[in-house]
């Protein structure tokens, strides 16, 4: 009886043991990575950080805003590890400034601008309501902080439009705030991100106008890894991650091409 008592502490102890060095190696391997992301992405990278989480074992921080006030925050040592940017030029700058790392950056989505609003049948399909002027207020992102602001910007300019839409304009200091502006009835339209009211290839509320690509400078989005965390196991795994196809099947949901 003693023989089997001492058999069954002995096993109970191993089991014990082997359970909790495979929890120390774990979170010896397990990392943090902390990624500034742009507003316009925000909604599918929080689905993507939980399944990134998943996989990995690592933890992601994620932080939304404007690609402009992003660089300048890293520019003075903002605690980010990775940048998902709204534009090419940004993280490109950020590597001729030794900030990020050489030969880390590519394309993780190119997005499409669109013109919404939150009541449904007050945007047409061909935009017509730019022409017709009925409304208050069209809100756009800031140009000089986001590229869809610009993207913006560029789009009125070439329907010979600004001129006559200055006065309406409100500005937003990102392409987030510049939803919230529309959701909230503050300005009756405005030009957004498909992926902050498209998912699942349908319109999750209001009415749209898709701007032609001809109309604006391609969106191309770059993710970048920034000389912080250059020996971060997470936050190579995640830019590893954003190239897969399960990811990228994730990214296409929200409007996103390739």
């Amino acid at each position: 009886m003693r023989n089997i008592f001492l058999f069954f502490c002995r096993y109970v102890y191993l089991s014990v043991g082997l359970v909790l060095s495979l929890f120390l190696v774990t979170s010896v391997q397990a990392e943090q990575v902390s990624v500034a992301v742009a507003a316009n992405f925000a909604v599918p990278m929080k689905r993507l950080a939980a399944e990134f989480e998943k996989r990995s074992g690592h933890t992601v921080v994620l932080s939304f805003g404007a690609t402009g006030k992003f660089y300048a925050q890293i520019s003075n040592a903002a605690p980010f590890d990775v940048l998902l940017a709204a534009d090419q030029a940004t993280p490109a700058r950020l590597t001729a400034e030794h900030t990020a790392v050489a030969d880390s950056q590519f394309t993780y989505a190119t997005g499409k601008l669109v013109l919404w609003s939150a009541t449904p049948g007050f945007v047409d399909a061909q935009g017509a309501v730019l022409k017709r002027g009925d409304f208050m207020h069209i809100a756009i992102a800031a140009p000089k902080l986001a590229p869809y602001g610009a993207a913006a910007m560029e789009t009125l300019i070439k329907l010979n439009l600004l001129p006559g839409l200055t006065s309406k304009l409100v500005q937003g200091e990102s392409i987030g705030q510049t939803y919230n502006y529309v959701l909230s009835g503050n300005a009756e339209i405005g030009f957004v991100a498909l992926s902050q009211v498209w998912q699942d290839k349908q319109l999750i509320r209001g009415s749209v106008w898709v701007v032609p690509d001809n109309l604006y400078s391609p969106l191309y989005q770059d993710a970048v890894l920034l000389t912080r965390a250059k020996d971060n196991k997470a936050a190579q795994a995640l830019l590893d991650y954003l190239k897969t196809e399960s990811a990228r099947r994730i990214i296409r949901a929200y409007g996103y091409t390739f």
